[in-house]
C-alpha cells in the first residue's frame, strides 16, 4: 500500500474538517481497519469514473465529528477516498 495508515488518517482528518468547517482536534479517529475493496476505485467511484474490477486491499478510516456524524474513508495505491458523503464519493 502506498499510504501509510498514519499519513492516510491525517490527511482523511485534514480533508473532513476543511469540508465541515471544523478543527481538525474536533475530528476523532472510530475505527481504521484493513479490508479489501471490491475494485480499484476502492468501491467508492466518482461518478463516470472507470475502474479495475479486482480485490483491491487498503484501508476503511473511521472518523466522527461532532454532531456531524461518522463518516467513512477509503485509503490504498497512494489513493485516498471519502465515501458517500452527501449521496457522493470523492478522490482526495
Amino acid at each position: 500500500m502506498g499510504l501509510d495508515k498514519d499519513d492516510a488518517v491525517r490527511r482523511a482528518r485534514r480533508d473532513l474538517a476543511k469540508r465541515l468547517g471544523v478543527s481538525e482536534d474536533e475530528i476523532t479517529e472510530e475505527a481504521v481497519e484493513k479490508t479489501d475493496f471490491p475494485d480499484m476505485a476502492l468501491g467508492a467511484g466518482t461518478e463516470d469514473e472507470m475502474s479495475g474490477q479486482m480485490m483491491t486491499p487498503g484501508l476503511r478510516i473511521r472518523l466522527k465529528a461532532g454532531g456531524h456524524g461518522s463518516h467513512e474513508y477509503r485509503a490504498g495505491d497512494d489513493q485516498l477516498r471519502l465515501y458517500n458523503f452527501k449521496g457522493s464519493n470523492y478522490r482526495i
